[in-house]
């Protein structure tokens, strides 16, 4: 996977063995007369408070502070397990969907490629031969959700889209929480300050995502999806 996200549960688990041992609505996408518009770069920034009331969510507060219970933590990634599971499963879906453009074809196989190796790294890493019973918490339920409904009623390019929240928020999110060394969480921040996700996305979407329509869903699309992450990190502590 190209976010961060590849190196939560490594490092998750190394955190818990640390501690053990001591909404608001979307703003449109605006360009200048004349001017060319970057897709990818707007879809962030036009989304970015959504980014920063994640960043106030209790559960990344606490990990910031040092204090977040080993307990939440866990249960936490059980639910992220599911997402990168079910998140694979998807996008094996849209392989087989996908038969063109190249490049759109080529960056489903590619991401598919790479959330696979993921996922039975971590099914092999936790001694599980498939799909484990999770039941997932509402906010997660709804998340998957979405992108199911993505998958079977929009354009491929708009599930490229819908992939994007998760990679760029991250990785921002890891860059800004204030965390030191001695923080049993640092290793979280520190394995996941680093990522390209532009290399995948920001010339695919600039091709395909030229008329206002569809960058007005574009940009539907990419909030939803980090409404979807921070309703996440809200629902994994609530105080």
């Amino acid at each position: 996977m190209d976010s961060g996200r590849k190196f939560w549960f490594q490092a998750g688990w190394l955190a818990v063995g640390l501690l053990s041992a001591c909404c608001g609505l979307p703003t449109e996408p605006k360009a200048l007369p004349g001017e060319v518009q970057d897709v990818y770069d707007s879809l962030w920034t036009n989304n970015l408070d959504v980014a920063e009331q994640t960043l106030a969510t209790p559960f990344l507060q606490h990990m910031q502070f040092g204090d977040l219970q080993a307990d939440d933590y866990v249960s936490f990634m059980i639910q992220d397990i599911n997402y990168l599971l079910n998140v694979t499963d998807l996008l094996k879906e849209m392989v087989q969907k996908v038969k063109s453009p190249d490049d759109l074809k080529t960056f489903m196989e590619k991401r598919y490629q790479s959330y696979k190796q993921f996922a039975d790294l971590m099914l092999t890493q936790f001694n599980l031969n498939s799909l484990p019973d999770i039941k997932p918490i509402p906010a997660m339920e709804k998340y998957l959700a979405d992108y199911k409904a993505i998958m079977e009623k929009e354009k491929p390019i708009f599930f490229a889209v819908s992939l994007l929240p998760c990679s760029r928020l991250w990785i921002w999110l890891a860059n800004q929480l204030k965390e030191t060394y001695g923080n049993a969480y640092f290793v979280w921040k520190k394995n996941n300050m680093h990522g390209n996700p532009e290399k995948h996305y920001r010339a695919l979407l600039n091709k395909y995502l030229k008329t206002p329509d569809k960058l007005k869903r574009a940009n539907q699309i990419f909030r939803q999806q980090m409404q979807n992450e921070k309703n996440f990190f809200s629902a994994s502590l609530q105080e």
